[in-house]
């Protein structure tokens, strides 16, 4: 027996002892070290190291391509380090490699500080099979790396459907996808993206999937439901789709290096746990919007009966508003009301909209109601037309009563693509719910404003009056009450027509509303008898008042009439009832027009005319 044969020997012994002297499982750095501890000892050399990555030893070594190394191998299984190889960190200290392969499969490189007893060894006939010692090593090891692997791979997939299904927070399924890859490929770097219909409170770092940004292999892969893998210039991408039953919600995307390849195992990964992830991911998203349709309908249905309650527009609105701005999370919101032809922006709108950055939006709204009854959901703003302003997204749905559009709504946010679809239908059916109510406020409103309101002269009618002022009689310290008919008016209508008699009451009642403003309100009495209370005033002020009212009459009509007033003042300590209050004044006015005409009388002393 050679001395050779014995040295091998002596390396198998070495391996048998590993198995026997090991009392756990065997790992693959445990068989290097064996290995490398018995070329040490039994061939006296100063270094040695086997390369053996990843179960399959990678064809490149920082760097250098693995065709400029294999050439010096072409006359035996030992050569010097090539030059290619000399500036390589790790090829530094050793002056010979050996190449561990078959015919079919690299498995790595032994890389030695040779001696001339290891050249020996190396042009021996022993040496062929010392590396077929070490190539079926390598293979087993491989070969038990490979199911190590899988076993691991398919216990991450468990664990992670076991976590998937006993969740149904979409940012735990998104953060345990990434730090799945994460931990076991920690070269890889992964990317989530996610269509833009999904929701968007996510606090996990995802990229919005842009259909018209993405790679072609990207894009595919989402429509298609099939993983892709595209090669650039430095890296390579992997496309895993993440979809459920009833849809695909985004890509799993990998990169690695240029020189990388996937292997069948890797890809199988990822694929299953893009699969996995989708479905989880569908789950939670059924879930959540069933949650989310359950709060919408209780949302509706709580609009709905607030609404058709008694209450004001302006009280409809902003409780609208509060319902928006809690379901939507818009920035900016407005309601813009038709009345009688003209658009009118509510003060339920918030304060963008009062000014000429605002009314930008509210002018392209409406001009696209114009033509037509559709709402609108815009995603990106700056991709339907040029504008400086930076709200981006934008939702605006018409308030609709018998196909006809009685306003619209408007929500804005400065994210793009910051509302989902769902917001948008919670949109239209809170306003398709409202439309009826708010147009019935409007119309009472109308109506009452019939009620409350001469259509002449518009002051007020002789029945709010009546109310005001046994309102106050109740509730005020003072009070006056002044009652004025226009002198000689059926010579004006005889001579000038009626229509000319009626612009002669719209002049008087225009002045009346000028001379009181808010202190008091005005009325038309009947006829050509107009009426003035003011709440609150002093028995001189109410004088003072009514003495220029008179006097300015003829100054502000055209043709110039003048008028004869009575005036009734109070206090707390003569307060009179409601009858006895249009009763004074009457006396009061009728004392005017039997002393001339053209003056007021006051009723503490009608027997004393005032002019």
């Amino acid at each position: 027996m050679s001395k050779f044969q014995q040295k091998l020997i002596h390396i198998k012994a070495d391996l048998i002892n590993l198995f026997i002297d090991s009392e756990n499982r065997i790992e693959p750095h445990h068989y290097i070290n064996t290995i490398q501890s018995s070329i040490l000892n039994h061939f006296k050399i100063e270094n040695c190291f086997l390369k053996f990555e990843d179960g399959m030893f990678q064809q490149h070594t920082r760097g250098i391509p693995w065709g400029k190394v294999k050439a010096y191998f072409q006359e035996g299984p030992v050569s010097p380090i090539p030059p290619a190889c000399n500036e390589a960190k790790e090829f530094q200290g050793y002056s010979e490699m050996v190449l561990l392969k078959n015919d079919q499969t690299l498995y790595g490189m032994l890389l030695v500080k040779s001696n001339p007893l290891w050249r020996e060894f190396s042009r021996s006939h022993e040496f062929t099979d010392f590396i077929q010692l070490f190539i079926q090593l390598l293979s087993k090891m491989n070969e038990q790396i490979k199911i190590d692997r899988q076993e691991n791979s398919f216990k991450k997939i468990l664990n992670v459907t076991e976590l998937f299904h006993s969740t149904l927070d979409i940012d735990s399924i998104l953060e345990n996808v990434l730090e799945t890859i994460q931990e076991s490929y920690p070269k890889f770097h992964a990317e989530l993206m996610l269509s833009i219909d999904q929701d968007r409170k996510t606090t996990t770092k995802i990229k919005s999937f842009d259909y018209l940004k993405e790679r072609h292999s990207t894009v595919e892969a989402f429509v298609s439901g099939k993983m892709t893998i595209e090669e650039e210039t430095d890296v390579t991408l992997l496309n895993a789709p993440i979809k459920g039953r009833q849809a695909i919600y985004g890509v799993l995307q990998v990169k690695v290096p240029r020189t990388y390849s996937f292997t069948y195992k890797e890809r199988e990964f990822i694929r299953m746990l893009a699969n996995t992830s989708g479905s989880a991911l569908e789950n939670a998203k059924l879930y959540n919007q069933s949650h989310r349709l359950i709060r919408n309908l209780q949302l509706i249905n709580e609009t709905t009966h607030r609404l058709n309650s008694k209450i004001d527009i302006h009280e409809m609105l902003s409780f609208l508003k509060e319902q928006f701005i809690v379901s939507l999370s818009p920035m900016e919101l407005c309601f813009v009301i038709k009345e009688k032809g003209e658009l009118k922006l509510s003060e339920a709108s918030t304060k963008l909209f009062h000014h000429e950055e605002g009314k930008f939006y509210i002018r392209f709204v409406a001009k696209h109601f114009e033509t037509s009854q559709e709402p609108l959901f815009i995603a990106d703003f700056s991709k339907v037309i040029f504008n400086e302003g930076k709200y981006l997204s934008l939702m605006a749905v018409p308030m609709m009563v018998e196909e006809k559009m009685t306003g619209f709504s408007i929500a804005l946010h400065e994210n793009s693509y910051f509302f989902s679809f769902d917001s948008f239908k919670l949109m239209q059916a809170l306003i398709q719910h409202s439309s009826l109510a708010i147009s019935n406020s409007i119309l009472r409103n109308q109506l009452q404003e019939m009620v409350d309101y001469d259509h002449l002269t518009k002051l007020h009618t002789r029945k709010y009056l009546d109310s005001y002022v046994s309102k106050s009689l109740k509730d005020d310290d003072g009070g006056m009450f002044l009652l004025l008919d226009i002198d000689d008016f059926k010579g004006i209508n005889d001579t000038f027509g009626h229509q000319v008699g009626d612009d002669v009451l719209v002049q008087i009642g225009n002045e009346l509303k000028n001379s009181v403003e808010s202190k008091g309100i005005c009325a038309r009495w009947g006829g050509e008898e107009l009426s003035v209370y003011i709440p609150n005033i002093t028995i001189a002020e109410a004088e003072k008042l009514s003495k220029s009212i008179v006097e300015i009459i003829p100054e502000v009509t055209n043709p110039k009439v003048t008028v004869s007033a009575g005036m009734i003042s109070w206090n707390k300590k003569e307060r009179p009832d409601f009858r006895q209050l249009f009763l004074q004044a009457d006396t009061a006015l009728y004392m005017a027009k039997n002393s001339g005409k053209n003056q007021v009388c006051f009723y503490h002393n009608v027997e004393i005319p005032y002019s």
